[in-house]
């Protein structure tokens, strides 16, 4: 029975007193409660949009290794549940498959999965994520909900509790493994190994990190091997004949399904041999058997052997990040993606990426190194041709340098002040042209091994690609974002009796250059117009697009609302520009103390008359603007009394994924109405920070506040 707060004992090696502990228990409490294969805790730092794996339990961190920091906009179960605040499931593999391709590609067994956020009150402080072996049924029963809903409560009470201590729980730089204790229904060692050695072939025992714990002499006959080599190493390791990415694979499916697997596998110089592997939530059991005598068996039953290549794990975290990279737009994106993923996979602990402009090499962005040291990597002349990096780019050939003695009996003249102790230099070459460098450090000398360094050399090549492709779409974004900003007011006037202040805020999501607008319009003494709109799209015609209709608006200002929204309709249809356009006209008569307004299709203004709440003004809209040509707007008049605000918005302000716009609209006023602060900038400021607080956004935000003050 579920019990909140119910905890065993700290696993073993973790005292008590250790401000890990409590999350480590916890963790285990809730893998054990909810039947549950395995389990991990996932932090959010306050000042980072980054998910941080913090502990593992019942599964090796490796087999997750490419997710083990997430971004809030990556396409993953843990990022989707913070940013929706939702429980996330998949039943099976082709559901996770259907929902998540690139991440099931990396992670190709049979399973069953649910992510859930870590919230307290607003705030979300990470994420939990539970797997079920294959043989859970495809939907969670409601019980189980239950037990994941309370388990999340509980784990976010601990967080907070540990905030509110001053010993907040932060994520390590690697996630912890839990170890798993032991039945104590376990035999006897003697009694179990006695057993073990009277059946036929052999047996051996692998922890869940795939390491051998126990041999019978039988398997060390059939491996050929003496027991001294093999205990705590592994398999595919100690074994070359072993070492081939297929076999370890059948291990990690084994672990992840909970299934039972097999495969066949040839000793040299001929000798076939069985495997059947047992899995269960503290290891692996395999049976070793002869598979023929003198022959192969039935080629059905193996998968065939694959050149020499690097470990299952790191191919798959290959492939996962070659999916990413089709995904990677700017590039920071590539940036992050190296960094999130080519890093772990390799167990290198710095990177800078280089690019090629003007005849010099620029760092792009880097992790792991101090910005004094990556100064020295910066604007270095492609005539210098001392340097690796620079060789490397030139000449097209990868430096590997597993020490510091190695780099220097090349580059005597490069000063090591960085700290690092090994590195690879990989130049990035597309269509035949160079493009950059990339630079993984080691802070331990490192040997790279041919099968690392092919991989590595592969590497680059996907990395030049998505390279140019991000500065293509960087160029262009900045020409489009120049546009933006050319076209945007860049100060407001002074209006008399009237406080103004204004943001915008692009998405987070897409080309992050959009069309919507605003503007305050001076129409003489005592009277001013202010506008807001938004065009249709993300991109450079919709900025274009918004530069037209705010010069139109302009040019109709001074008539009443209805007839400039006619008149702006009228040319747009006329241009049909293929997008159109939401716009509220506010005719602010502040001498007569009122308020006229037009509404094309567009969000309604909030009001807040003094002593009174925060309510959504209740317009009649017509068309957006540029669909019909004989469209008209209803006006709408208003009282403008002494300390009244008034807030025109884009959508982007009050919509977020799985939520009502009009929810969206009922929170911001209730924002508005607790907002006591004299200072419109910052009341703004807050409007914004909350919206885009709440994660990925695909469109933009645009606001203006006003306030009647009556001062001259």
């Amino acid at each position: 029975m579920f019990v909140p707060g119910a905890r065993d004992a700290p696993p073993a090696g973790l005292a008590a007193h250790d401000d890990r502990a409590p999350l480590d228990t916890t963790l285990t409490s809730i893998v054990l409660r909810c039947g549950a294969a395995s389990g991990g805790v996932y932090l959010l730092p306050a000042a980072e949009p980054v998910l941080q794996l913090a502990v593992l339990r019942g599964m090796p961190a490796e087999f997750i290794a490419p997710w083990i920091r997430v971004p809030l906009a990556a396409p993953l179960p843990v990022a989707d549940a913070v940013r929706d605040r939702r429980l996330v499931w998949s039943g099976s593999q082709q559901e996770f498959a259907r929902l998540y391709p690139r991440a099931a590609l990396a992670f190709p067994y049979h399973f069953a999965l649910a992510a859930a956020p870590l919230r307290r009150g607003e705030r979300c402080l990470g994420a939990l994520l539970l797997l079920w072996p294959a043989s859970h049924p495809p939907r969670a029963s409601r019980r189980e909900q239950e037990l994941i809903a309370a388990a999340c409560d509980e784990l976010a009470s601990l967080l907070s509790e540990a905030e509110r201590a001053g010993r907040p729980i932060t994520a390590p730089s690697r996630p912890r493994q839990l170890p798993i204790r032991l039945s104590p229904a376990a035999l006897p060692a003697d009694a179990a190994s006695a057993f073990a050695e009277r059946l036929p072939g052999g047996s051996c025992a692998l922890d869940l990190n795939g390491r051998i714990t126990y041999l019978s002499s039988g398997a060390c006959t059939l491996l050929g091997a003496r027991r001294e080599r093999l205990l705590g190493a592994l398999p595919w390791q100690a074994l070359p004949w072993l070492d081939g990415p297929e076999y370890e694979d059948r291990y990690r499916t084994a672990v992840v399904s909970r299934r039972p697997t097999a495969f066949t596998a040839m000793r040299p110089p001929g000798r076939w041999l069985s495997f059947r592997l047992y899995p269960d939530a503290d290891g692996t059991s395999i049976r070793i058997t002869p598979a023929g005598r003198g022959r192969a068996p039935d080629p059905a039953s193996i998968r065939p052997q694959p050149p020499p290549a690097s470990r299952a794990g790191q191919l798959y975290q290959i492939m996962h990040l070659a999916a990413a990279l089709t995904e990677a737009v700017s590039v920071k994106d590539v940036i992050d993606l190296v960094a999130a993923q080519v890093l772990p996979a390799f167990d290198a602990q710095g990177l800078a990426l280089l690019t090629a402009d003007a005849g010099r090499l620029h760092v792009t962005g880097y992790r792991g190194y101090p910005p004094e040291a990556i100064e020295r990597f910066n604007d270095v002349p492609l005539r210098a041709h001392q340097t690796p990096t620079v060789d490397a780019l030139t000449s097209g050939l990868p430096g590997f340098f597993g020490s510091p003695q190695e780099l220097v009996r090349v580059y005597p003249d490069v000063p090591l002040v960085t700290g690092k102790q090994a590195w690879a230099v990989l130049p990035l070459i597309t269509s035949g042209r160079p493009v950059g460098c990339c630079l993984l450090a080691y802070d331990q000398p490192h040997r790279f091994a041919v099968d690392e360094r092919t991989v590595l050399t592969s590497l680059a090549g996907l990395l030049a690609q998505a390279l140019e492709r991000a500065r293509l779409y960087d160029a262009k974004l900045g020409l489009a974002g120049e546009l933006q900003r050319a076209l945007l007011p860049h100060t407001l006037p002074r209006v008399p009796g009237l406080d103004i202040a204004s943001r915008y805020s692009p998405a987070t999501r897409g080309m992050d250059v959009g069309g919507d607008f605003y503007d305050v319009i001076r129409l003489g003494e005592g009277a001013a117009a202010a506008v807001i709109g938004d065009v249709q799209g993300h991109n450079a015609s919709a900025a274009a697009l918004m530069g037209q209709v705010r010069t139109a608006v302009h040019a109709a200002s001074g008539a009443p609302p209805d007839q400039v929204l006619a008149r702006v309709n009228r040319l747009l249809c006329d241009l049909d520009p293929g997008l159109f356009t939401t716009c509220l006209y506010v005719h602010l008569d502040l001498a007569g103390g009122r308020a006229l307004l037009a509404d094309a299709g567009h969000p309604p203004p909030l009001l807040r008359a003094p002593g009174r709440r925060t309510r959504a003004l209740e317009l009649v809209p017509g068309p957006p603007l540029g669909i019909e040509p004989d469209a008209r707007y209803p006006v709408a008049e208003i009282p403008l009394d002494l300390g009244t605000l008034l807030l025109l918005y884009t959508d982007g302000l009050v919509e977020s994924p799985g939520t009502e716009i009009d929810h969206g609209i009922a929170v911001v006023a209730e924002q508005l109405d607790r907002a006591e602060d004299p200072a419109l900038d910052r009341i703004t400021d807050e409007l914004v920070g909350r919206a885009r607080a709440v994660g990925e956004r695909a469109d933009d935000i645009a606001t203006l506040l006003l306030r009647v003050t009556g001062a001259r």
